[in-house]
């Protein structure tokens, strides 16, 4: 029986960093039914172009830019629709699944709020522990960037959460 190397080494690529990447895309776009789909297209995409990868000195970063733009696309796509039907539609309240954890809600809601760009900064930096360096190859942008988007996004989400804490307090819901 003959062993491909190629194929070898990507389907170790794929059982080390498939999890992972679906992670990241459901926190990049909050939809767990989508995540693995949009994970799945990175990595077929990434499979097309496993010659010039694998010997990449971080094939990792560019699946995670792949994984960023396609849900970057879906986001718009999603957005656009909803432009679309938001006159005969109204959007109900978000299930969640799995424990329904308050806090975990309003990380989410507020993680909503933020741009594509800062999201996918604080996504990398903070739930991924990427370096500045990992995070601006992942992202096709500088370290600067990077710096600056996670700054300013964390600030927001500082900003928000504090805001919805300040009104569970006056509301009498405490804090969490």
């Amino acid at each position: 029986m003959v062993v491909d190397h190629r194929s070898a080494e990507f389907h170790d690529f794929f059982d080390r960093h498939h999890a992972d990447l679906a992670r990241f895309a459901w926190l990049l776009t909050g939809e767990a039914d989508v995540a693995d789909d949009l994970a799945a297209d990175a990595l077929v995409a990434l499979w097309q172009r496993w010659d010039k990868l694998r010997a990449a000195e971080h094939p990792l970063a560019y699946a995670r830019g792949v994984v960023a733009n396609l849900a970057r696309e879906r986001i718009r796509s999603v957005t656009r629709e909803r432009r679309r039907v938001a006159l005969f539609w109204s959007r109900g309240p978000q299930q969640t699944h799995g424990p329904d954890m308050a806090a975990v809600v309003d990380v989410r809601a507020a993680l909503d709020r933020l741009p594509f760009r800062k999201r996918a900064c604080v996504i990398l930096r903070h739930a991924f522990d990427l370096s500045e360096k990992d995070t601006a190859a992942a992202l096709g942008i500088s370290v600067g960037a990077v710096k600056s988007q996670t700054s300013k996004g964390m600030a927001e989400l500082e900003r928000v959460l504090g805001a919805r804490e300040a009104g569970d307090a006056v509301s009498g819901r405490g804090t969490r």
